[in-house]
């Protein structure tokens, strides 16, 4: 999938050299970087959006001995 995405020119300059001197391609990093950084925005903004529906009554908590004894776990 093709996306396109505006750099601030610092870090577009800052993305240049690196490729420049490792002889890898910008799209290369970008790719790195999406990838180490998706997990942990994943974490960061799903729990953020869950605990503004656990907050608004939509969404049900469970009780950590109810997980634990659902699979088998001893607390």
């Amino acid at each position: 999938m093709a996306t396109s995405i505006r750099l601030d020119p610092a870090i577009e300059q800052r993305l240049d050299h690196l490729a420049d001197v490792t002889g890898r391609t910008k799209a290369y990093y970008l790719r790195e970087m999406i990838e180490a950084g998706l997990d942990d925005l994943e974490d960061l903004y799903l729990a953020e959006q869950a605990t503004i529906k656990r907050r608004a009554g939509r969404l049900k908590s469970t009780p950590i001995e109810e997980v634990m004894q659902r699979y088998g776990m001893e607390g």
